[in-house]
């Protein structure tokens, strides 16, 4: 891995996946930012350039196999060659519909299995040509995985097959020198978060370990430890990062 090493990062349009670009900026990466939402990507990469980085916008479709592709081949470009980590952040979250399980539209299952569970297997499917001993893959689940979040079960299925997905590659690219991880995040206060009700900020505070709210910078450090050389022998792992509300 060279001296300043590139990160692909999906979902990069806003978020935690604008909060990933700028953190790994801040500690010398070249950012690929992609996203299905083209304008919200470009606007990460100029935030990223106006702090003094080096980013590239891409659009992306992550449940397309030609948009996929396309989207390795313009990021190896950028990078001058391999990937150095890939972040597979891309998700549907605050726009899924809460409801019994019996009651789940079809069509959203299939859209948030598509986008959540497809979205990651596709993408790194296309980067693996791209990607040479030493890189990282760093997947996000979520801690309602271990919580069993009720009327959310197709977002919550989608998530912890984002697990098992992860065992699976660390097995098959551990033997090319490649880790993978998963970061599960808690509740945490991102735009989406926000979003889904008043009282956001306060939202299971109390039964964390850690008296506060998570925010997108806890998250973006356990990324930033799962790609650097501190945890070069941690594969297949997930990481729970919610502040002790649950032990796993």
């Amino acid at each position: 891995m060279n001296s300043s090493p590139t990160v692909l990062i999906t979902g990069a349009a806003g978020g935690l996946g604008r909060a990933f670009a700028l953190g790994f900026a801040a500690r010398g990466y070249k950012v690929a930012a992609a996203d299905i939402d083209l304008a919200g990507t470009e606007e990460t990469a100029d935030l990223v350039r106006q702090a003094g980085g080096d980013a590239a916008a891409f659009q992306v479709d992550v449940t397309d196999t030609a948009s996929t592709n396309a989207l390795a081949a313009a990021a190896a470009q950028f990078a001058g060659g391999t990937i150095g980590v890939l972040i597979n952040n891309a998700a549907i979250y605050a726009t899924v519909t809460r409801s019994k399980f019996e009651d789940i539209d079809v069509d959203e299952w299939d859209k948030v299995m598509n986008v959540n569970l497809k979205g990651p297997w596709m993408v790194s499917r296309a980067l693996s040509p791209h990607l040479g001993a030493g890189s990282r893959i760093i997947n996000l689940a979520s801690a309602t995985v271990y919580s069993g979040s009720e009327q959310w079960a197709h977002y919550v299925a989608s998530k912890g097959g984002v697990i098992a997905l992860t065992r699976v590659m660390a097995k098959e690219l551990g033997r090319r020198e490649i880790s993978v991880n998963t970061i599960a995040p808690g509740f945490t206060l991102t735009e989406a978060s926000l979003s889904l009700m008043d009282d956001a900020a306060s939202y299971g505070v109390d039964r964390g370990s850690l008296k506060r709210a998570s925010v997108p910078e806890d998250i973006v450090g356990a990324a930033l430890f799962l790609a650097g050389p501190d945890s070069s022998f941690i594969t297949g792992q997930t990481l729970v990062v919610d502040g002790g509300r649950q032990f796993i």
